[in-house]
Parts: C-alpha cells; sequence; structure tokens
C-alpha cells in the first residue's frame, strides 16, 4: 500500500519504481480523497502498473488517523466516489480489498450493502479478507488472527452477486484450501502462507491449473533472485531490505536455519552485496550433502 500523499508529495521513484521481473502488479493506494485517488491511479497507470487497487481493509493507528484503510468501511459512499473518480482516471481495472465488516458493523446484510453501493459506482472486483477489523484494542497483527473467519460470507456474496468477480482472503495456508475455495469463488488471495513459505508459489500452476512443465528448482529461484537483487543493488537499494524477503526460501530444508541466520547476522551490514546470499546458500547446499550422507 502506498498513500495518496506519499505519491503525490514524495518521492515517486522510491514509492513506485519497480523491476521489470514483477510485473504485472497491482497499485494498493490508501486514501480517502476521491480526487487525490483519481490522480495517482493516473500516474499509477503512467508508471506501468496493471491494477488499482483500494486498501478497504487495513486496520492499523496510521491509517485510522488518515481516515482511511477499513475506518472506510464506515462510509460506503465515500469509497463509491473514490471508486467512480479513479474508474474515470484511468483505464486500468481498479478493484477493492476490503474487510468482511468493522467492529459491530458486521453482519451480512451491512457487508453486502456495502458491496452493492461500491459495485455500483464501477467496481467489479473485490478482495475479500473473510474477518472483520476491530478497530480499537487490536494490533494489525492481531486482527489478522483474533477476529473469526468467516468464509460463509464471502461464499454467500458470490451466490448472490454472480456478476462481480469476488476474491477471498484471511486464514489460507495450503494449496488444498484455495482448491476449496476456488470451487465456490473467483479467487484465493494468499499473505502470510506465501511470506512464510515462498515456494509454495511454485506448486501452484501444477496443483490448481494443470500446469504439468517442471516447476524452478529452489536453486532456481534463487539464481533469478540474485539477478533482481543484483540491479537492485546498482540503484542503491540496501540488501537486507531485499534479503529479509528471502528468509523462508529453503523453509523445511536442510541447512535452512544457517541460511536464516547467515542473511540476519551479515545482510543489514552497511555495504552487503549479493555475495552474502552467495555464501548463505552455501550453507543450505552443505546441509543437503550432509542429509543425504
Amino acid at each position: 500500500m502506498v498513500t495518496t500523499g506519499a505519491i503525490l508529495f514524495g518521492d515517486r521513484q522510491h514509492h513506485l519504481g519497480f523491476d521489470p521481473a514483477e510485473a504485472p502488479i497491482a497499485l494498493q493506494l490508501g486514501g480517502n480523497v476521491p480526487e487525490h485517488l483519481a490522480t495517482c491511479a493516473a500516474i499509477g497507470q503512467d508508471w506501468g502498473y496493471a491494477e488499482i487497487n483500494l486498501n478497504v481493509g487495513c486496520p492499523s493507528d496510521r491509517t485510522q488517523e488518515g481516515g482511511f484503510g477499513a475506518c472506510l468501511m464506515a462510509d460506503p459512499d465515500l469509497v463509491a466516489r473514490g471508486v467512480e473518480a479513479m474508474a474515470r482516471a484511468t483505464s486500468l481495472p481498479v478493484t477493492v480489498k476490503c474487510r468482511i465488516g468493522i467492529d459491530d458493523h458486521d453482519d451480512y446484510d451491512h457487508f453486502r450493502g456495502f458491496i452493492d453501493r461500491v459495485a455500483d459506482a464501477g467496481c467489479r472486483t473485490f478482495i475479500v479478507h473473510a474477518r472483520k477489523a476491530i478497530l480499537q484494542g487490536l494490533s494489525p497483527k492481531e486482527n489478522r488472527e483474533i477476529p473469526p473467519l468467516k468464509y460463509p460470507y464471502v461464499y454467500r456474496l458470490k451466490r448472490e452477486r454472480p456478476d462481480l468477480t469476488i476474491v477471498i482472503n484471511g486464514g489460507i495456508t495450503t494449496l488444498g484450501e484455495c482448491a476449496q475455495h476456488l470451487e465456490r469463488v473467483d479467487g484465493v488471495m494468499l499473505g502470510r502462507a506465501a511470506y512464510q513459505n515462498p515456494y509454495l508459489m511454485a506448486e501452484v500452476d501444477a496443483v490448481l491449473f494443470g500446469d504439468d512443465r517442471p516447476r524452478p528448482t529452489r536453486d532456481e529461484v534463487l539464481a533469478r533472485y540474485l539477478e533482481y537483487a543484483a540491479r537492485q543493488r546498482d540503484h542503491g537499494v540496501p540488501l537486507y531490505a531485499m534479503a529479509r524477503h528471502a528468509l523462508n526460501l529453503f523453509q523445511g530444508q536442510p541447512g535452512a536455519r544457517a541460511w536464516r541466520r547467515y542473511i540476519a547476522q551479515n545482510g543489514p551490514r552497511r555495504g552487503a552485496g549479493i555475495e552474502v546470499l552467495r555464501q548463505a546458500a552455501s550453507f543450505v547446499t552443505a546441509g543437503a550433502i550432509e542429509a543425504a550422507s
């Protein structure tokens, strides 16, 4: 998520720049002023994004202080005006990521009313975290875990609004679970599961879409990531800003703990380069050899 203020008044290269290897990529906006959202949507299109998404799900104190994120679910008319403004400003798909409700506004009728109002404004795709957000008393982490999941809300929405594209999110950890959800909705968004076990994504095409091509090995994934990291280092990006997101690449493999420890110890050092990742990978290779012997 990038706030509209950061785009309008900040360093756009820092906030919007991305590597071609990341495409196609969506720009998620945080904001509540329709005119600002529209301007940022147009800027996002100019920067090569494939989709503009409005965040109506984040419950953090920072988003609440700014009047955006999950608290916007209390004002569907404002969300609708933002969607209308963005849709006029860009030819890209404009989507919304939301919760099923907030605080005491968590019954299905309230959720359905919010969706209907925003859909009438032109949004055809909703990514729904199937929990409500509790705006006071819970941290963002707790808001991802404590409010109960209500998948049936999302399933019912799809049954009642088959014209909309409905993507489900929240608490989904395996591809088997994804397959079950896909029997009832149009898509599944993986968040923490993909972060905690990135290699899970290597199996998606085969398991969910019947693609019989060989999946890339972890070593092949790492080789491509090293190419990416080298390009980013040339642009001044600190190594650890990237390396920390690869800590779980070898989850469950021999040597994975040594891989994580070496990166955590050496990646944050000033001037660290991709040789840190190469050295860390040697521990995985050594672990594999030891496990095989």
